[in-house]
């Protein structure tokens, strides 16, 4: 036997069984959004390489180890590991922003090479919102409701909470970095090699440390609430009084920083324990330099990404109620002499008349017994069966493959307000 092909590793495919979960989640992310009067944008999934490194900052994992990059002729390309860089390089080059408010949002396929592991690929999807042009607290407020709808059209809603903090401008992260780093230098015995090489680096990420005992320490390291200018402290006391208002449930997590380091004032994770370990769900904040520092105008920015086989993942755990439809409505089936025929034109009227309805017809020929198993197979609700008698009588036998019905015949002339009723 010839050696087969698989898939990269931490790059799956996705089976006709599962696609319709996939669908009907993506349905949900797509109408809540459409609901507060969002905008879809595609961008590419290749980018030049300076645009994450300038973005997301070069000595971040991402950056430095993660990203899947090779060169084209003489330009370095990344496939995106993140959609942000990419949506705001999009917003500066095609001038979406310029004295304009922008609410956009994207989905698909982002690449980090990274260990795989439980909702954690090398491929993986997201779902993902910009705003470009406000400043206010509002509008953080917004997003942060928005992702709380989802979560209940979604049936998840008691197994996911908020975590919020802020980490100010850029001065107070720099104060807060220099009395971080004169703390933890007296723990450095607690650290391996990694977190050793982030205190000289990138000190905040030591504070979402896996490590046990370094986080034991940190408990009592300085906060990055404390050193907070009075500007981004205003505009946190206002986002928080505006959650309390709407019901918004949080916990202020001041070891919070997000891994990017575009971020300033406003960060956010919504997390869940539903899958083993305390895992992210879906992460965001407030970006207001990154626009300037990739060649634009300086504008403000906000906005969240989540990671679509988590959630995927999550459903599948929690909501045991969850109705996907199947991928098939009605299965038409026939057998004998001009039945092809008819069930050609029965089956393209439905599709003309009710479009909303998902209907496939039988081609592979065999007995009616054969053609119910594949109709029963692909999940179909109902099945439109055509025989010889039915052709000359103009007729259609209707079967209710759920058993909810008792099989019946009806003309064809009346298929149409038939089906209207029962779907």
């Amino acid at each position: 036997m010839a050696n087969i092909i698989k898939a990269i590793r931490g790059m799956n495919d996705c089976s006709p069984t599962d696609s319709p979960l996939w669908q009907w989640i993506e349905d949900k992310v797509r109408n809540v959004l459409a609901s507060y009067g969002y905008s879809e944008v595609r961008m590419p999934i290749v980018e030049s390489t300076p645009l994450f490194a300038r973005a997301i900052g070069e000595v971040t994992d991402v950056v430095s180890k993660e990203m899947y990059t090779f060169w084209d002729n003489d330009e370095q390309l990344t496939l995106r590991p993140e959609g942000t860089a990419g949506c705001v390089r999009a917003a500066i080059e095609n001038g979406w922003i310029y004295n304009n408010e922008q609410r956009l949002w994207y989905m698909g396929p982002m690449f980090r090479h990274e260990r795989p592991q439980k909702g954690r690929y090398r491929q993986f999807h997201q779902a993902g919102v910009e705003i470009f042009g406000i400043a206010n607290p509002e509008i953080d407020a917004e997003l942060i409701i928005l992702t709380a709808r989802l979560w209940k059209e979604l049936g998840i809603e008691q197994h996911v909470s908020l975590q919020l903090n802020s980490i100010g401008s850029l001065e107070a992260r720099a104060n807060y970095r220099t009395a971080l780093v004169a703390f933890l230098q007296n723990h450095q015995a607690l650290m391996n090699d990694e977190e050793k090489d982030r205190l000289v680096k990138n000190p905040l990420r030591i504070l979402d440390s896996k490590n046990a005992a370094l986080q034991e320490v940190l408990n009592d390291a300085p906060k990055l609430l404390d050193y907070l200018d009075d500007e981004s402290r205003e505009h946190f006391v206002q986002l928080c009084a505006l959650l309390d208002n709407m019901g918004v449930k949080y916990e202020i997590n001041p070891k919070l920083v997000r891994g990017l380091d575009y971020y300033n004032k406003t960060v956010f994770e919504w997390v869940t324990s539903a899958l083993g370990a305390q895992g992210t769900v879906c992460g965001g904040g407030r970006y207001d330099g990154l626009v300037e520092q990739l060649g634009g105008h300086a504008t403000q920015g906000v906005g969240f990404a989540m990671g679509l086989e988590r959630l995927v993942l999550l459903v599948q755990e929690v909501n045991k109620n969850i109705i996907v439809p199947s991928a098939v409505d009605i299965y038409v089936v026939f057998s004998g002499e001009g039945t092809t025929l008819a069930a050609f034109r029965i089956a393209e009227k439905i599709r003309t008349e009710l479009p909303h309805l998902r209907v496939m017809t039988h081609c592979s020929g065999g007995k009616f017994q054969k053609q119910f198993k594949r109709a029963d197979k692909v999940g179909a609700r109902f099945a439109l069966v055509i025989g010889e008698s039915e052709v000359q009588a103009d007729q259609v036998v209707v079967k209710d493959l759920s058993g909810a019905a008792e099989q019946q015949t009806i003309s064809a002339v009346e298929l149409i307000d038939y089906l209207k009723r029962a779907f």
